[in-house]
């Protein structure tokens, strides 16, 4: 038996949304959410965990409504389903976190827009059971925040000389404005894509590599 046929379904859905099929360096998904609160590690906090809890549970619920849905409306019933997960945060940011949600704005509400949500719903949620529906939307959700999260590291301290609101640097650090606008986003991002890329093609000439030498 190969080691790919020893892999688990679950342990596959995992890899794939953390990095084989990474919603920010595969699928090239979410990328507007990178230029709306990556300057912030706390704001980017509460977003990842949104996207993660709508896109798990919006998979869970549409996953279990597949075979009542009519193919016909599954669009609409997807982004229902959707905007119910979204509005749901929208109103605990409001009612227990209001500063957080003031400081995002409409960019709770604008989750809905996430290719992520709407992408794993009907690439994935749409022809498998609710459990692993639900995994993969985890791994998606993940898989999108911690590459937002490491962005967000790096424009915080490097714009604001702190991590979380702490202050990290001293009186004599001077912030990088660079950092604090939109465009260091783009910045970053097509760094991470492009060291991403860089160490998948590696991975995958080792790999070629050790397979003509195994037939040889």
């Amino acid at each position: 038996m190969s080691a790919a046929a020893k892999v688990s379904p679950a342990r596959k859905i995992m890899q794939d949304g953390l990095w084989t099929n990474n919603p920010i360096f595969v699928q090239v998904l979410g990328i507007c959410s990178t230029l709306a609160v990556t300057n912030n590690l706390r704001n980017t906090l509460i977003m990842v965990l949104g996207v993660t809890f709508a896109t798990a549970m919006g998979s869970l619920t549409l996953s279990l409504l597949k075979d009542l849905i009519p193919r016909k409306v599954r669009m609409i019933v997807q982004v229902l389903v959707l905007s119910f997960y979204v509005i749901i945060i929208d109103i605990v940011l409001r009612a227990y976190q209001p500063a957080i949600s003031k400081q995002l704005g409409p960019y709770v509400g604008l989750i809905i827009t996430n290719c992520i949500l709407m992408g794993r719903a009907e690439a994935f949620a749409a022809s498998n059971p609710p459990g692993l529906a639900f995994l993969d939307g985890i791994a998606n959700g993940l898989g999108y925040g911690w590459v937002l999260m490491v962005i967000a590291t790096v424009r915080e301290f490097l714009g604001f000389g702190s991590l979380f609101g702490i202050r990290i640097m001293g009186d004599g650090f001077t912030p990088w404005t660079i950092m604090v606008m939109a465009p260091s986003a783009f910045f970053l991002v097509a760094l991470a894509l492009w060291i991403a890329n860089v160490r998948k093609a590696r991975v995958a000439a080792a790999a070629e590599k050790a397979a003509k030498g195994g037939k040889a």
